[in-house]
C-alpha cells in the first residue's frame, strides 16, 4: 500500500464493484476509462479510501502520490493564503478527481482536502496512472482536454472574481453552492459556516454576515443557523449578470 498524506486511521479497501457506475456520464472522465482504470492487471491499480466528517484525507506540501475520484460524499478544497489563512478553492462532491493538479507536474500538493461528511474515495497511485498514460492515448488525451477545461475555468473564475464587490462575490457564492448541490426542504444542500462561505468567497466572516443580513431584509435568502435557503434566485443572478460568471455546476 502507498503511503499517503492521510490520518492513520483512513480506512483502506480493495473495489469490490470493477466498475464506475456512480453516475453513468459519458463525459465523466472515470467513468469512460472505468474498464481501464478498476480492471487493470496492472499492480495497485486503486483502492477505496473511507474518510470520516471533518477527516483531512490530502495535506497540502505533502509529496504527490496520486489522484483521488470521489465515490461518495462531499469535500473541501483549500489552500493556504497570507498569515496562514484558509482559502477555499472549491467544494466537490462524487464523481470528481482532487488532486489532480499537482499530479505529473509537481512533487508536492498544492492544495489540502477535508470531508465535510463521510466520504468513500478511489485513490489511484502515481505509478499506476502513469503506466495508463502511456499505454492508453486515448486516456492521455482526454486527459489533456480535461486539465485544459480546468484551467480555462480557473482562469476565468479569478478574472471574474477580481471585478465583483464584497456582496457579489458572496452572492455568487450562493448560487454556485445551489447550482451544485441543489436545495432540501428549502434550504441548499450543503450546511456551510458564515467562515466557510467566507474562505470560499474571499471575504470576511463579518462581511458574509453583513450582506447575509442585507439578502435577508430584502427577502432575497431566508437562514435558520447554518442552513440557507434563496428566495428568488433570478433575482440573485440579476446582481452579478454582467460579470457572465457561471462556470461551475
Amino acid at each position: 500500500m502507498h503511503s499517503l498524506s492521510l490520518n492513520t486511521n483512513s480506512e483502506y479497501n480493495t473495489p469490490k464493484n470493477g466498475h464506475c457506475n456512480i453516475c453513468n456520464k459519458s463525459n465523466c472522465l472515470v467513468h469512460k476509462y472505468s474498464d481501464i482504470l478498476f480492471n487493470s492487471a496492472l499492480p495497485q491499480s486503486s483502492t477505496v479510501l473511507k474518510c470520516k466528517k471533518g477527516q483531512q484525507f490530502l495535506i497540502e506540501g505533502a509529496p504527490v502520490n496520486g489522484l483521488f475520484f470521489i465515490k461518495s460524499g462531499t469535500v473541501k478544497v483549500f489552500r493556504t493564503g497570507i498569515n496562514g489563512r484558509e482559502q477555499i478553492v472549491r467544494f466537490a462532491r462524487a464523481c470528481e478527481i482532487v488532486g489532480h493538479r499537482g499530479f505529473g507536474t509537481q512533487e508536492y500538493y498544492s492544495i489540502g482536502a477535508i470531508a465535510l461528511q463521510d466520504t468513500q474515495l478511489h485513490y489511484f497511485s502515481k505509478e499506476f496512472l502513469q503506466e495508463v498514460l502511456v499505454k492508453t492515448p486515448n486516456f492521455t488525451y482526454d486527459m489533456m482536454l480535461f486539465y485544459a477545461n480546468e484551467l480555462n475555468k480557473s482562469e476565468n473564475k479569478v478574472k471574474s472574481i477580481s471585478q465583483m464587490t464584497v456582496r457579489e462575490r458572496v452572492v455568487d457564492t450562493l448560487l454556485y453552492i445551489n447550482r451544485k448541490f441543489g436545495n432540501l426542504n428549502g434550504y441548499l444542500n450543503l450546511p456551510l459556516s458564515r467562515k466557510e462561505y467566507a474562505d470560499y468567497a474571499g471575504t470576511s466572516e463579518e462581511q458574509v454576515i453583513r450582506v447575509f443580513s442585507a439578502l435577508k431584509k430584502e427577502n432575497l435568502i431566508t437562514a435558520k443557523g447554518k442552513k440557507i435557503g434563496i428566495k428568488d434566485t433570478d433575482l440573485l443572478k440579476k446582481e452579478i449578470s454582467e460579470h457572465n460568471f457561471f462556470l461551475d455546476s
